[in-house]
């Protein structure tokens, strides 16, 4: 899937749950901003594919944000990543992605998901409520 430059003219944004069809060029364009040691475009990519269900939102075959979910399919899932690039924010593209993965999940007890602190009014807006949770990371890992 060929994949625009940054910068390139936006367009309609797609939506794909299709992680098998992009390929690591299509990721590579400043997610993980931040991050003490971010994933190389092939790493990100794996973790897509690896992940029990992983939405991409698409602008001219590039990825310009995405969600992930791990889950037993049964009766959780967990939200591990939610990213939109920063050029594409305030567009409407990270709801989308929580709405379109939590229809993907319905049916199921419960979907968590752990986040900082200055994205929590985002995820209340979209009917999601506060609750503890206890972390253990290894940046070294990725």
């Amino acid at each position: 899937m060929p994949s625009a430059p940054p910068g390139a003219r936006r367009g309609p944004v797609e939506y794909s749950f299709d992680a098998a069809a992009l390929a690591p060029d299509a990721l590579d364009g400043g997610f993980f901003a931040g991050w003490p040691s971010p994933p190389s475009p092939v790493k990100h990519l794996a973790v897509l594919r690896g992940s029990h269900r992983a939405l991409v939102a698409l602008d001219a075959g590039r990825v310009v944000g995405f969600v992930t979910a791990i889950s037993d399919g049964v009766a959780t899932a967990f939200l591990p990543w939610l990213e939109v690039l920063p050029d594409y924010r305030g567009r409407g593209i990270g709801r989308e992605l929580v709405e379109r993965m939590t229809a993907e999940l319905d049916g199921l007890y419960s979907i968590d998901l752990v986040c900082d602190g200055d994205v929590v009014p985002f995820y209340e807006r979209l009917g999601w409520f506060r609750a503890d949770a206890m972390l253990r990371r290894n940046p070294s890992a990725l």
